[in-house]
């Protein structure tokens, strides 16, 4: 199996090898190279080259009824003011980035795969709209993006510029809920479904055969996360805190840290067979404040979360009678 899976990866993200400027240069003129947060040991090429994995911008919508995709299937759903979108995961398997403006709110719809990291961004910077394409890079196995008007180089489940002018500057992140189309479609039943691109892939195939139930990540050198937590178990992240899934199936609902978090339904997961309707069921799940109000989460692998938020707070147990969330 673990062959079968390096395999499909490969072939989807071509050659694997070390970054290094010397070499990118010649792809990436106008990325200032002088300007870095991370090392770049870090940045591991593993993917056909910049836009190999081919963004999409401008997308177009149908009703629900119209869109010809199973119900158990996972879609990324926004809501900007009386707007309620869903974008499905079968397509952003295979683009990872979707720029698109909602109530004329310029988004950025973003899904790694390796991380199973699902984010949106308000693309605004400074006043200028940008727009954002695929690197073919990954760091921590996490996708790296970049956006067009300055060449800068993103890390894609932190929002933070990395690489070149805008280094340092974080993307505002938008509330966001990966869910199962029936699940959309029952709250929101006059919602818009993203429609299929106009590229020739395998949409409802996943060539992430098996990732999820795999026991180590695909290009990821980094420590595995503490406490016996497997690294591509499913976490909650909010902010800088991870509660496991298994503590929130245990529980259905846990309330701390000032955060509510529930299970509210299920959805095939994009990572496990080869048909994304086939597979098994993972937890949807929703985060919202004690007023209510959503919360910007990711539900990301474990392996992920301790490699970006290094000193992050593990939220196993439910606090004691004497404990205060801080």
């Amino acid at each position: 199996m673990r062959f079968i899976i390096c395999f499909l990866l490969v072939l989807l993200h071509g050659r694997v090898g070390l970054a290094n400027p010397d070499f990118w240069v010649h792809e990436w003129p106008d990325t200032d190279f002088s300007k870095t947060e991370v090392p770049f040991v870090e940045i591991l090429s593993g993917g056909p080259g910049k836009d190999g994995i081919p963004a999409l911008s401008h997308p177009r919508f149908i009703p629900i009824d119209r869109a010809d995709i199973p119900m158990i299937e996972p879609v990324i759903s926004v809501q900007i003011g009386d707007a309620v979108r869903a974008y499905p995961v079968r397509y952003l398997i295979w683009h990872e980035l979707v720029n698109d403006q909602i109530e004329g709110v310029p988004v950025l719809i973003s899904f790694c795969p390796l991380c199973n990291s699902a984010q949106v961004f308000d693309r605004r910077l400074n006043g200028v709209v940008h727009s954002f394409g695929v690197t073919g890079k990954l760091r921590h196995s996490d996708m790296v993006m970049y956006d067009i008007e300055t060449q800068s180089w993103w890390q894609q489940a932190i929002g933070l510029a990395i690489v070149g002018d805008m280094v340092g500057t974080d993307l505002l992140s938008i509330p966001s809920q990966m869910e199962s189309l029936a699940d959309f479609a029952a709250r929101n039943p006059a919602g818009q479904v993203m429609e299929q691109p106009a590229f020739r892939r395998a949409y409802g195939r996943n060539p992430y055969v098996g990732y999820d139930t795999s026991i180590r990540p695909f290009l990821f050198n980094g420590d595995m996360p503490p406490h016996g937590i497997a690294p591509l178990s499913r976490v909650i992240r909010v902010g800088q805190r991870a509660w496991p899934m298994a503590r929130l199936q245990g529980q259905g609902v846990i309330r701390e840290a000032g955060v509510t978090i529930e299970k509210i339904g299920v959805q095939a997961s994009a990572l496990g067979t080869g048909v994304i309707a086939s597979a098994a069921t993972v937890p949807t799940v929703r985060v919202t404040s004690d007023d209510g109000t959503n919360v910007v989460y990711d539900v990301m692998f474990a392996f992920a979360f301790h490699a970006f938020f290094p000193q992050g707070v593990w939220m196993i147990e439910p606090p004691t009678c004497c404990d205060v969330a801080k």
